[in-house]
C-alpha cells in the first residue's frame, strides 16, 4: 500500500518517513496535490558472496597469458 503525503508535511515529518521506507513503505510525495516523487525502500542485497563457489570450474587456461592479437584490441 502507498502512502501519499504533501511536501510541507514530509518535510515536517521526513524522519518518521524515512523509518517507514526503511520498513518497506513506499512513500507517494506530492505537490499542489500532484504526485512529484516517490520514496521507497531500497532494494536489498539478496546473493550474498561465498568464497570458492566456482571451485573446479576455472582451469589453469584462464591464467595463461592472452595472446598478442587480443591484447592489441584492448590498447
Amino acid at each position: 500500500m502507498t502512502i501519499v503525503v504533501n511536501v510541507h508535511e514530509a518535510k515536517t515529518h521526513f524522519s518518521r518517513l524515512l523509518e517507514q521506507a526503511h520498513s518497506g513503505q513506499e512513500i507517494l510525495l506530492a505537490k499542489a496535490g500532484k504526485p512529484y516523487a516517490r520514496l521507497m525502500p531500497l532494494e536489498r542485497d539478496t546473493a550474498k558472496r561465498q568464497p570458492g563457489r566456482l571451485q573446479g570450474r576455472v582451469t589453469e587456461a584462464f591464467f595463461e597469458p592472452l595472446p598478442e592479437d587480443d591484447l592489441d584490441v584492448w590498447d
